[in-house]
């Protein structure tokens, strides 16, 4: 379909500004994204301001749930009516990338004058690498710390937040109060992705990835989580609880210490009724190695695409916005480049500084085409560990075991 923008020129008359003005085709470009539902985000917003900036272009937005964009997408490239863009969580990029339905665009990163991959976290970046290629841009990230209730901590003679998952154990256990309701420590051991995003780290922690989860170490750690579950140091909710409503305990002042990410910050500041702060995610041995998940979405530009350099131009244009990004949404640009605001507000200030930092450990899941597959096998065997139906090393054996079929 061609559309014409006109502008109309003061003091001449319409007919003869339409006969005398040239027609031109215009390019309609499509994104696909989650954003905008309830509030106004990243991909719309941008997108919108793109289009009003740009006679050429016509920008169509679609807001597509989370849990329908994977699979709307698939059905759309395998028809022909894929979207020219879209974001996709940062996993589950490379299934599209390793099927060809994702443009490459090495070359068109490397002369830009927008867009350098230098600046981006290596973490990010290699989620949107396959094969050696680059095949998209990261949209925003995220990564996950320890966030520990500073007051609940003088109380009980600890000045500093812990440095190894031990300490975490034995901290929970000073820490526990159970004629007040409150519990040493709160994280997301859910059987689904947020599972998965809390105790990958482990395992690459412990010289591990998504093709080798069964190291001692991260049984190692799974046997500490289930011990502070065993003896109520956790609840034992974090079965079942995602990272929102975890880290609610935390804000509520039922749990002293919480694993969460930067998106907590907001409401933390409201929320919270008491001090506060973030500290690196703990190592399983003093100054050991360090990881953190990586979260956040990533952009693309499908390989069905009519409009490749026009594509691009929208690309530039989001990247050339991202110190916005955590301003008015609250998300952490997946640059080092970009210098975080300073709000003026103490406590969030100073853990900000925390997850940019954290963020350089941060490493992606996978990335591998048959993600899904692989965290299942993550989260399952952390819930028979915590449920005590396995050991934890037959546990993570046995997830091993599946993982070898996807990988060989």
């Amino acid at each position: 379909m061609q559309f014409v923008k006109l502008g109309l020129l003061a003091g001449l008359a319409v007919g003869a500004l339409v006969a005398a003005a040239p027609a031109y085709a215009q390019v309609t470009l499509k994104v696909w994204s989650i954003d905008g539902n309830d509030r106004p985000g990243i991909a719309d917003t941008f997108s919108k301001e793109f289009d009003d900036a740009n006679d050429d272009i016509v920008v169509e937005y679609r807001y597509i749930p989370f849990d329908e964009l994977v699979n709307e997408t698939l059905r759309a490239f395998a028809t022909g009516n894929a979207p020219d863009i879209v974001s996709f969580d940062n996993p589950d990029f490379a299934l599209f990338s390793s099927r060809g339905a994702m443009l490459d665009i090495t070359d068109r990163v490397a002369n830009s004058d927008i867009v350098s991959k230098a600046e981006y976290f290596q973490g990010p970046l290699n989620s949107v690498t396959w094969d050696g290629k680059l095949f998209g841009l990261p949209k925003y990230t995220d990564t996950i710390g320890i966030f520990y209730n500073k007051d609940m901590f003088a109380a009980a003679g600890l000045t500093e937040p812990p440095t190894t998952w031990a300490q975490v154990v034995d901290y929970a256990e000073k820490l526990t109060d159970p004629a007040n309701n409150v519990y040493g420590a709160t994280f997301s051991a859910r059987a689904g992705e947020e599972g998965t995003f809390q105790f990958l780290p482990i395992i690459q922690m412990s010289g591990g990835d998504a093709n080798k989860v069964n190291t001692e170490g991260a049984a190692e750690v799974l046997d500490l989580w289930k011990q502070m579950i065993d003896n109520g140091w956790a609840s034992r909710d974090v079965l079942s609880l995602g990272q929102w409503d975890s880290t609610g305990t935390f804000n509520a002042g039922n749990a002293a210490m919480a694993i969460s990410g930067p998106w907590e910050i907001d409401r933390m500041v409201e929320d919270a009724k008491f001090d506060w702060g973030v500290a690196l995610l703990p190592t399983i041995t003093e100054g050991g190695e360090r990881s953190s998940a990586l979260g956040g979405f990533n952009w693309g530009i499908m390989s069905t695409t009519q409009h490749p350099d026009e594509a691009f131009r929208l690309l530039e244009y989001y990247v050339s916005q991202e110190d916005r990004l955590f301003p008015e949404f609250g998300n952490l640009p997946a640059r080092g480049d970009i210098a975080l605001p300073v709000t003026g507000v103490e406590k969030k200030d100073a853990a900000l500084k925390v997850f940019q930092e954290q963020l350089q450990y941060a490493r992606p899941r996978g990335p591998h085409p048959e993600w899904q597959k692989i965290s299942k096998a993550i989260y399952d065997a952390m819930q028979q560990a915590l449920t005590g139906q396995m050991s934890s090393m037959d546990a993570l054996n046995q997830a091993q075991a599946t993982i070898d079929t996807i990988f060989n």
